[in-house]
């Protein structure tokens, strides 16, 4: 813990430090976001995204943790810094300068009763009401920087389930890219790449046949990423 002796900047401006969670998931085809309404003032009750005021103690990114363990439960899950959103009123509030963070989460991972009780709710991506402040750009800079790295890192996977068929993977980037995609031309990419492990279970909630299950192969991805292999599944 930091402990501040003295305030060598006591004669200078002041301003607030927050951090705001942009927080994915995924189901039944759709990208969703992870929403509440806002619970100070000013701007209280209008819909926002989850975050906090970094405590002074605190590292932006261990605030980010915090607020993401607080409102789903999960910790150790796919958090990347976006960016400062700094303009000078930004927040009528006070001069507060926010921190984006975004998150990828298995949405049947997640503690249900305790997103419930911090009244949160998910929204298909396209269904998402109007967010308080610059909240909806922070979501229109999330999305775009998940399309760019999908493109490139296997960030995709940490929003399906840990078993998966490869129509659900399909389905996940065609959300993310929002078009459609050729079937037997995707399936035929991803398997090139060499990072899914087939597995003997198959899936039978849509057909009686079944589709096959897999698992993203982390050992084997490292090993080709080492070898500077290139990963490209669009």
């Amino acid at each position: 813990m930091a402990e501040f002796t003295m305030d060598y900047y006591a004669n200078k401006d002041k301003m607030y430090v927050a951090t705001d969670c942009i927080i994915f998931g995924f189901d039944d085809g759709n990208l969703k976001l992870l929403i509440f309404k806002r619970r100070v003032e000013p701007l209280k009750g209008v819909w926002s995204l989850i975050g906090s005021f970094v405590r002074i103690d605190e590292d932006i990114k261990d605030a980010a943790k915090r607020v993401l363990k607080e409102i789903t439960g999960l910790e150790n899950v796919f958090m990347e810094e976006l960016r400062a959103y700094g303009a000078a009123q930004r927040d009528p509030g006070y001069r507060c300068i926010s921190i984006g963070q975004y998150a990828l989460i298995r949405i049947n991972d997640y503690d249900k009763e305790l997103v419930e009780k911090h009244g949160a709710h998910w929204y298909d991506i396209d269904e998402v009401p109007e967010l308080v402040l610059d909240h909806d750009k922070m979501v229109e800079d999330a999305l775009l920087r998940i399309r760019r790295k999908a493109r490139y890192k296997p960030i995709g996977f940490e929003l399906l389930p840990e078993k998966f068929t490869i129509p659900q993977l399909q389905q996940l980037y065609e959300a993310i890219y929002r078009t459609r995609l050729d079937s037997r031309n995707f399936r035929k990419k991803v398997l090139s790449l060499n990072v899914l492990i087939k597995l003997d279970e198959k899936d039978k909630s849509s057909s009686r046949r079944g589709a096959f299950l897999y698992k993203f192969d982390h050992k084997n991805y490292t090993k080709l990423q080492e070898s500077g292999y290139n990963f490209e599944i669009m």
